[in-house]
C-alpha cells in the first residue's frame, strides 16, 4: 500500500519572473497552432516535431489496435497533465499543491521533487509563452530556471515504460527550440537543457542534462524545413 502522508519538506523557489506575452491558441487541420502578434499563425513546437515521428506512431496504432492505442494515449497523457500541474504548483510555491493530487501521483510526484529541490532555482518562468519568427513556430515551455547554477531551459517527462535515449531525442529539439525562441525574444541565454522523466514503476526519474549547442543546428534546420 502506497504511504502518501509522509511529509514532503518544502524548499521556497526564488522567483525572479520575465515578463511574458500570451498567445492565442487554435487548432487548424487539427494541427496545434499559436497567432503571433502580427496575427499570423504558426504550428506548435509539438506539432512541428510530432510529424517526425508519425509513420512510426501510426504503426504503432496499427500493430496494437487503434482502440488500445487510443486508451494508452489518454490515460499518458492524463498522467503527464496530472505530473506537471504538480510540478508547476509546487515550483510556484503554493501551500497545497498537491490537495486535490490522486494519491499514486502525489507518490510518484515526491520522486520528482527531491531532484527539483537539489538542483533547480531562481525560476524565470513556468509554463512559459515563446515564439519565433524565425523558427515560425512557437509554444509553452514548462519551465526556465537555473539547473545547478546555470540558466535553463526544464522539460516535466511522463512515460509508462523505460525509454532509450536515441527513444526520446525529439525532447532534446524540444527544449533547444524553446530556448532558442527565448532568446530571440529575450536575448537571455539558456546553454543548458533538462530533461526529468518520471517512469510508472520506477523508484528514480530518469533526468537527462545536456547542452543546447549539441542540437542546435538540427533544430534550425528541421525548424525551417518544415511544411504543414
Amino acid at each position: 500500500m502506497l504511504n502518501t502522508n509522509s511529509v514532503l519538506e518544502r524548499k521556497t523557489f526564488n522567483h525572479k519572473f520575465l515578463d511574458k506575452q500570451e498567445l492565442k491558441e487554435t487548432f487548424i487541420h487539427d494541427r496545434r497552432h499559436y497567432m503571433l502578434p502580427d496575427g499570423s499563425f504558426v504550428p506548435s513546437v509539438t506539432t512541428v516535431l510530432g510529424s517526425l515521428a508519425k509513420e512510426g506512431i501510426e504503426e504503432w496504432k496499427k500493430r496494437i489496435g487503434y482502440e488500445e492505442a487510443n486508451k494508452i494515449t489518454t490515460q499518458a497523457k492524463n498522467r503527464g497533465t496530472a505530473i506537471h500541474a504538480l510540478a508547476e504548483r509546487y515550483i510556484l510555491n503554493m501551500k497545497d499543491y498537491d490537495a486535490d493530487a490522486m494519491p499514486i501521483n502525489k507518490f510518484d510526484f515526491k520522486k520528482l521533487a527531491k531532484h527539483i529541490d537539489a538542483n533547480i532555482d531562481n525560476i524565470y518562468g513556468v509554463e512559459y509563452p515563446l515564439y519565433s519568427y524565425k523558427l515560425r513556430t512557437a509554444g509553452r515551455t514548462d519551465l526556465i530556471a537555473q539547473w545547478q547554477g546555470t540558466n535553463a531551459i526544464i522539460d516535466f517527462k511522463t512515460s509508462r515504460n523505460y525509454k532509450k535515449e536515441e527513444w526520446v531525442h525529439s525532447y532534446f529539439l524540444q527544449a533547444t527550440c524553446y530556448s532558442l525562441m527565448l532568446q530571440e525574444l529575450t536575448g537571455i541565454s539558456c546553454p543548458d537543457i533538462v530533461i526529468m522523466m518520471l517512469i510508472d514503476g520506477e523508484d528514480e526519474p530518469v533526468i537527462y542534462h545536456k547542452k543546447r549547442k549539441t542540437y542546435m543546428e538540427e533544430t534550425i534546420r528541421v525548424f525551417t524545413a518544415f511544411r504543414p
